[in-house]
C-alpha cells in the first residue's frame, strides 16, 4: 500500500461519514418538524408520534426538502392552522440547528 492509497481510503471514509451524518441530521430534523407541526395542529401524543414518522418518510419522496415542506404546509393548512411557506422553512432551519446540536452531543 502506498501513501496515496491510504489517503484515498481515508478520504472515502470521511466522505461516507459526512454523508451518514447529513442523513441522520435530516431525519432528526424532520422528526422534530413533525413534532412542531403536530403541536400546532393539536394532535394527541399517539397521533404526534405517528405524524412525526410520516414526516420523516416524506423525505424519501423526492430529492431535496420540497416534499417535506409541501407535506407540512398542506397538513397545517388542512388542519386550519394559519401557516405559510416561510413559517415552515423557518421552522426547518431552526429544527436543523437543533438536530445538529443533538447529534453532535451524541458523538
Amino acid at each position: 500500500m502506498t501513501t496515496f492509497d491510504d489517503r484515498e481510503r481515508a478520504e472515502e471514509a470521511h466522505f461516507a461519514h459526512d454523508q451518514e451524518m447529513l442523513f441522520r441530521i435530516q431525519a432528526r430534523r424532520n422528526k422534530l418538524l413533525g413534532f412542531w407541526a403536530a403541536e400546532r395542529m393539536g394532535l394527541s401524543p399517539a397521533e404526534t408520534e405517528s405524524y412525526a414518522k410520516g414526516v420523516v418518510q416524506a423525505e424519501f419522496e423526492e430529492a431535496g426538502d420540497e416534499d417535506v415542506v409541501r407535506k407540512l404546509l398542506g397538513d397545517l393548512i388542512s388542519a386550519g392552522v394559519d401557516a405559510s411557506d416561510a413559517d415552515v422553512r423557518e421552522a426547518m432551519k431552526s429544527k436543523e440547528v437543533e438536530a445538529r446540536r443533538m447529534l453532535m452531543g451524541e458523538a
